[in-house]
């Protein structure tokens, strides 16, 4: 199977995730609008001219040869459709490849995480895969290019840990840049400045280690050796238990992904 002419179902099209991960294969050439289809819950959205829409997933599974499961975890175990062995990417988290496989009838499946950057195609996306053929690999490199970077990893265990190292997208830097931003209205700053200084760090660094490719160690090591304000303020923060604070938060995101896996309990 190739990915021209091939036809790309995406089941919960109507999400934020779906519908980035359908924007950006659309705008990248990947797929045309005629190939693909869309399913949504309740509301059709009025997007992605000339692509089809429905509320019946198992007409996705029918109408396309590669299939994208982009639903809540939650309700994953309520989607009941043969998926009859195409090649089925997931974008759930917490979900396990021998589940995919057996509650979908296919050999060929993928499990991964894009986040929300892929919106404007800078996804970082981990993925693993069983039963899949080159050509499938060449499909699943397309789609994942069209939403940023991706990396084929080694185990679930490690799909689990990115959960909240990258599924996370823009949250974690986001409660950093609060954090800031509180702070200088504590400190009498106007809200809109506050806000504006603060964005303009985030989007200065990102470009910064976008374009210049130091690693963040060498960054911080660089302001250290400086000994000025900065020294001080890393210093302060490392001191009150900043690393700390962020393992806790991947190891709990971590975590929760594994529960998320698990099959409920059912009670008598």
């Amino acid at each position: 199977m190739d990915i021209k002419g091939s036809k790309i179902g995406i089941v919960g099209g109507s999400g934020w995730l779906g519908g980035a991960i359908a924007s950006a294969i659309l705008d990248t050439g990947v797929v045309a609008p005629c190939a693909l289809s869309l399913s949504y819950r309740s509301h059709r959205p009025d997007r992605f001219d000339g692509a089809f829409w429905t509320t019946d997933n198992e007409m996705i599974a029918e109408r396309s040869d590669v299939i994208i499961l982009s639903v809540r975890p939650q309700d994953w175990p309520l989607l009941r459709f043969s998926a009859k062995d195409k090649l089925v990417i997931s974008v759930m988290a917490g979900v396990r490849l021998p589940d995919l496989v057996a509650q979908l009838q296919t050999a060929r499946a993928v499990r991964s995480l894009p986040n929300a950057a892929a919106e404007v195609r800078k996804s970082f996306t981990p993925w693993i895969a069983t039963g899949v053929t080159d050509s499938d690999r060449k499909i699943i490199d397309a789609i994942f290019n069209a939403c940023g970077l991706h990396v084929e990893v080694r185990s679930e265990a490690e799909i689990d840990y990115f959960t909240g190292l990258t599924g996370s997208g823009p949250a974690f830097p986001a409660l950093l840049a609060e954090a800031m931003m509180n702070d200088a209205i504590a400190r009498g700053i106007d809200r809109q400045t506050a806000r504006r200084a603060v964005d303009a760090v985030f989007i200065g660094a990102g470009r910064l280690l976008e374009t210049n490719g130091s690693c963040p160690s060498d960054t911080i090591r660089t302001f250290l050796d400086y000994r000025g304000t900065t020294a001080a303020g890393i210093e302060a923060m490392v001191g009150a238990g900043f690393g700390k604070a962020v393992a806790r938060g991947l190891a709990a995101a971590k975590e929760n992904s594994v529960r998320m896996g698990e099959p409920p309990m059912h009670l008598n």
